[in-house]
């Protein structure tokens, strides 16, 4: 199947293969890519036990990418794609940077933000788009933890 390149499944495929990254490096498989004017500028994975640092996570990582890339903190012509619901701390992040677009693949039913609060710790400018190529996400990082069983 051939994807669009703008599509937000071409992007989410491309943090996909960033997951995949973190997986094979014996991280929790979640990746993220910043895509600005149709043109990917940062692409991360989790690197929490790599750096040993719990705030080492895909999208931490993505938006000091992408904002070192841009010259700028505020991020409001960029769409975040993550392959999981982001966490507390990276939708805190996510607000302060002021993303234009959220797309996340599967939800995180244990420690999504949306079990913490609402979309509204985001920018209330922030469009919020769920479940592209869900099952893929989830796939692997329900392949990841039966692996560490």
């Amino acid at each position: 199947m051939e994807l669009n390149v703008f599509s937000d499944q071409y992007f989410m495929q491309e943090a996909l293969k960033e997951a995949k990254k973190a997986f094979d490096a014996d991280e929790v498989p979640v990746g993220a890519v910043v895509v600005c004017n149709n043109k990917i500028i940062a692409r991360c994975h989790n690197l929490t036990e790599r750096l040993n640092d719990v705030t080492a996570h895909a999208e931490m990582q993505a938006i000091t990418s992408a904002a070192n890339f841009l010259g700028g903190k505020y991020l409001n012509e960029c769409t975040l794609y993550v392959t999981l619901e982001p966490c507390v701390m990276c939708a805190g992040a996510i607000a302060w940077a002021q993303f234009g677009k959220l797309v996340y693949g599967a939800s995180d039913t244990k420690k999504g933000f949306h079990l913490v609060i609402d979309k509204n710790i985001l920018h209330p400018k922030t469009e919020v788009i769920s479940g592209i190529m869900a099952d893929q996400s989830s796939d692997l990082m329900k392949l990841f933890f039966q692996q560490k069983r």
